[in-house]
């Protein structure tokens, strides 16, 4: 940690079952959800969010999952992840560029479901309690449906 703030990339990943829009934000939103808390993000200090999704992922914007959950005036922009075979499908993967005092060695990148193929090195999280995190992210989308500030 320094007193200088510095943009960082965040990064991670995750897949879905199927490719449906309920699939796609589910997973997005949970995948979002972790990187905010494991790194105690602000969403006023993001400063773009970067998501790709492989060819088998079109039903929906995983970009559409941060919005509901009220990230209305962060730059979000979606693509298409390079096609190589053999490579993981149904994936979708964030890229968040956040200002922050953390150096780079504390930034906690998140890599879910079978996404961890992809880093295993870095997919070490502490065990997460999904209902509760279902209910944090519930609780994100009626704070920005309700316009009111968190407690």
């Amino acid at each position: 940690m320094s007193d200088r703030t510095v943009c960082r990339g965040v990064r991670g990943a995750t897949t879905v079952e199927q490719n449906t829009r309920e699939a796609i934000l589910n997973a997005t939103r949970q995948l979002l959800a972790l990187i905010i808390r494991r790194n105690e993000i602000d969403p006023a200090d993001v400063a773009s969010a970067v998501f790709t999704v492989t060819r088998d992922v079109n039903a929906e914007f995983p970009a559409l999952a941060a919005r509901q959950m009220g990230w209305l005036d962060v730059p979000l922009l979606c693509g298409y992840e390079v096609e190589v075979p053999g490579s993981l499908g149904l994936c979708i993967r964030i890229l968040l560029h956040w200002n922050t005092t953390k150096s780079q060695k504390d930034i906690h990148h998140v890599y879910i479901h079978k996404a961890i193929s992809l880093r295993p090195d870095l997919s070490k999280l502490p065990p997460v309690d999904w209902k509760e995190l279902e209910q944090w992210i519930s609780e994100q989308m009626l704070i920005r449906e309700t316009n009111k500030t968190p407690e």
